[in-house]
């Protein structure tokens, strides 16, 4: 039940946004999510500015109104200007495209999803244990954190979220926090809790990647087993979207790579213009993907450029009269709804980019990783990587989506270059991915998907010509899908089920049992939750996983992050000084500011080079520190300088 909650939350006001505007058949469907948080990003602006308390009744109203706006003006326009192309043309043809496929198309391209969908989420489950598991990972108690600080706090604006981010007084804080926002109004709905629903909607960017590939080759002319074989494919990849949910995890910016290929699908009715549906939907899905992380933004214009140069060249055709004012229109309606959400990302803008990582390959090494479609992993996936590459070729030979061949260039040659160098020019081309290669790194599967489908329809029409040259009995149009299935299979087979246990085990690896949180460290949060009381706050370790007592117990830590308060405040004071309590006035002083009875030190640590800070050492020597719980990961001391609750006194 709380499975489809969460996935309803993804797809379901997308859906009526979408139909609204006019989007219909696998766009539909692919760009759903990412309209919902186009209208979630907005919607945080909006309801945030005029004081409108964010949750699930709210919000579901916001939604409908933004669907009932869309659908009246859509009706408005389409009636002012009803379509002119003429019966027969190619225009036509074009627009009609998606819809004319026959049935049978329709139901080989929704096999490949299935084949991909099932894929990705038994390589999910399979390495995730268990929905309500807890990833040991550094950035993970800051989402939870932040799903459920917005979900108490009643406001998604991103400044609200500076105090769980130790930046309690800077009123210009930022972080993204569509992605938060939206699972904020579930928390507590059905047993919803903050693991579950980071794991729920985790496994709905599982779901998002091949539907949205399915979409986008489909948007784009590719031929039906082409595109069934890309969607189908898709999750074989781990790079993405196995990597991001593993490292970090880069769970907002994950979700809005998976998202991509949807909004180039719904890019198509720029080039092929249909009433509203290409201006309002590239315009809401864009700023769908800025709300869930701004280097997206980045990411999706490059495409929009490919696109373009692939249109000047005659790779791709398009009617510049009638196209006119669908472009006039999404660039208006992108900087109307996307500028208010890019903007406050200024203010932290220059601490993103002054994150540097070091290399960890050689040139040849990173352009080796490139080739095969396998970034930032030692061992190639051969029997995906190889295909794909071949598939590289016959697009370029075929003249076929030139521009998703110069995005594996891009993105493929950015991701080598950075992994392996380190220049001032390097720096500055990645600095909105925070320098990070492994974020660039997710950007290559999509062209390595659409490149997989080619080989595979190039593959099978090529072995069934050969077979109805040889048997002419043969020359049927079955034929070519039982060749697809027969290599899928193959591959398949050889690639141990299209690398589940590969991917499986890259998550397994970060959802165990602890270190940074454990069982009994999660029996000594709600200890706490039990015997604190609104205002007060609990000393803790930045480094022992007791960041995540906000997240799971309700429970105000003093450090919130793992990488402590700024120098110079008083929670940084009393890390390093805590122990001092018994001879110190100025720390029983900074616990009284902070309103702190309790103390909490786990075993664990996020990082093994951790160890316990200075100022939290030897507390049960102490006088002023009394130990009231312990179990075999944790253990909780009250301040005895204070006798009464923080609200009591």
């Amino acid at each position: 039940m709380n499975v489809l909650l969460v996935l309803l939350a993804f797809w379901l006001p997308g859906l009526a946004v979408g139909a609204a505007i006019r989007l219909r058949g696998w766009t539909l469907a692919a760009a759903a999510p990412a309209l919902t948080f186009g209208v979630v990003a907005v919607g945080t602006i909006v309801l945030g500015r005029l004081g409108i308390t964010w949750n699930l009744v709210n919000v579901a109203m916001w939604a409908a109104l933004v669907a009932l706006v869309l659908a009246a003006g859509s009706l408005l326009l389409a009636r002012r200007w009803p379509p002119r192309a003429e019966a027969g043309t190619e225009t036509e043809t074009e627009i009609t495209v998606e819809r004319r496929r026959p049935p049978r198309d329709h139901l080989l391209i929704a096999g490949g999803v299935v084949v991909g969908m099932a894929v990705g989420v038994t390589a999910f489950l399979r390495g995730v244990g268990g929905l309500a598991k807890i990833i040991q990972e550094w950035d993970a108690p800051f989402h939870a954190n932040a799903v459920r600080w917005i979900h108490e706090h009643g406001s998604a604006l991103p400044s609200v979220l500076g105090p769980i981010a130790n930046q309690a007084d800077n009123p210009n804080y930022f972080y993204p926090d569509t992605y938060h926002a939206l699972l904020a109004t579930l928390f507590g709905t059905a047993g919803l809790d903050a693991p579950r629903l980071l794991n729920i909607a985790a496994l709905a960017t599982v779901l998002a990647w091949p539907l949205g590939i399915a979409a986008l080759t489909a948007a784009w002319r590719m031929p039906t087993l082409a595109v069934a074989g890309a969607a189908a494919v898709s999750t074989w990849f781990t790079a993405f979207p196995f990597d991001p949910l593993t490292r970090g995890p880069l769970w907002p910016y994950a979700a809005g790579v998976a998202l991509i290929p949807a909004v180039l699908a719904v890019a198509r009715h720029l080039v092929t213009p249909r009433g509203p549906a290409g201006p309002l939907g590239v315009a809401l899905g864009v700023t769908g993907l800025v709300g869930l992380h701004t280097s997206l933004g980045f990411v999706i214009a490059a495409y929009f450029l490919l696109i373009l140069v692939a249109v000047l060249v005659g790779w791709e055709r398009i009617d510049w009269r009638r196209s006119a004012p669908s472009l006039v229109g999404t660039a208006v309606l992108g900087v109307v709804l996307a500028l208010p959400v890019v903007l406050p990302a200024l203010s932290s803008a220059e601490d993103v980019t002054a994150s540097i990582w070091h290399s960890e390959a050689s040139p040849a090494g990173g352009f080796g990783q490139m080739l095969t479609f396998s970034p930032m992993h030692g061992f190639p996936q051969w029997w995906v990587g190889l295909p794909a590459l071949a598939g590289i070729f016959l697009l370029v030979k075929q003249r076929r989506m030139m521009w998703m061949v110069g995005a594996f260039l891009l993105f493929g040659g950015l991701f080598a270059a950075t992994v392996s160098l380190e220049t001032p020019l390097i720096h500055t081309l990645t600095g909105p991915f925070y320098n990070d290669h492994w974020r660039i790194a997710a950007l290559v599967p999509l062209s390595g998907a659409v490149a997989f489908g080619q080989f595979l329809s190039s593959a099978s029409d090529g072995v069934a010509g050969k077979l109805g040259a040889w048997r002419p009995r043969w020359r049927s149009p079955l034929v070519p899908v039982a060749v697809a299935v027969v290599i899928g299979l193959v591959l398949g087979l050889i690639s141990k089920g299209g690398y589940i246990g590969r991917n499986a085990g890259r998550l397994a690896s970060i959802y165990t049992e602890g270190p940074t949180v454990t069982k009994g460290e999660r029996e000594a949060y709600e200890w706490l939750g039990a015997h604190t009381v609104p205002g007060e706050r609990v000393m803790n370790d930045l480094g022992d996983g007791s960041v995540w007592m906000y997240a799971l117990a309700g429970v105000h830590p003093v450090e919130w992050t793992f990488y402590g308060s700024p120098e110079g405040s008083t929670p940084f004071f009393l890390t390093g000084h805590l122990n001092q309590a018994d001879s110190n006035p100025a720390v029983r002083e900074a616990l009284a500011d902070l309103g702190v009875r309790y103390v909490v030190l786990g075993n664990g640590y996020v990082r093994k080079y951790f160890k316990r800070v200075s100022g939290l050492t030897d507390l049960g020597t102490t006088e002023s520190f009394q130990e009231v719980f312990r179990n075999q990961d944790a253990v909780i001391y009250r301040y005895e300088g204070v006798n009464e609750p923080v609200n009591g006194r």
